[in-house]
């Protein structure tokens, strides 16, 4: 299953349940050789197809836009990039499933999410107390407010921030596909919109 999403008109994404095998996924890249490294790197083999899913999606799309995909590669802080193109992208997986997203002019961000229990154990160290408040112990909200700030998070693409310090999202009715998100550091700060949408393993956030 593809599940394709224009989110605007410079920001298209698209969501994959991964049925291929290694070869198969390996015979529609060209790796780079960085990305052969860190494709080495990757010891378990659920792991390596769903990275090279990824990379299978975002090819998809930088395609689709009509130019040629020349690879990935990354920055000093490990968010991937693409390899002679402006646009900005982001990836992400979980247990059979890629998705990647594409933006022309903007930082992006993605996550994709199962809705699970456990989210209640880490609410501590990601929500702020008003996030803990809106969410009440909901396990569909604590997984909208983990997934927004996932894609927060890839979007900004640095380290040294934490989700319950520096990244908000405003609260929301249960439900809403448009949310607002901040990034508040000492240095920066940006308001951002989140898209989340109820597909594929559970849940989809976008943020830009």
């Amino acid at each position: 299953m593809t599940i394709e999403l224009e989110i605007t008109n410079d920001c298209v994404a698209v969501l994959r349940s991964i049925t291929e095998d290694e070869p198969t996924l390996r015979a529609d890249l060209t790796l780079t050789a960085p990305e052969q490294e860190d494709l080495a790197g990757i010891n378990h083999p659920a792991q390596r197809v769903e990275w090279l899913a990824c990379r299978v999606a975002v090819k998809s799309l930088v395609e689709a836009q009509g130019l040629a995909y020349a690879g990935l590669q990354k920055d000093e802080y490990g968010k991937p990039h693409l390899i002679g193109a402006p646009w900005h992208i982001s990836l992400s997986h979980t247990g059979g499933w890629a998705a990647a997203v594409l933006h022309r002019t903007r930082p992006v961000g993605i996550d994709i999410e199962p809705i699970r229990e456990q989210f209640r154990r880490v609410v501590p160290r990601v929500l702020s107390e008003d996030e803990i408040s809106h969410a009440a112990g909901e396990p569909n909200r604590l997984a909208v407010y983990w997934c927004a700030k996932e894609a927060l998070y890839k979007l900004y693409g640095k380290r040294q921030l934490t989700f319950r310090d520096h990244l908000h999202v405003e609260p929301f009715a249960d439900g809403d596909d448009h949310l607002v998100g901040h990034v508040r550091l000492p240095d920066h700060e940006a308001q951002l919109t989140i898209r989340c949408f109820q597909v594929g393993p559970g849940l989809l956030a976008l943020a830009f």
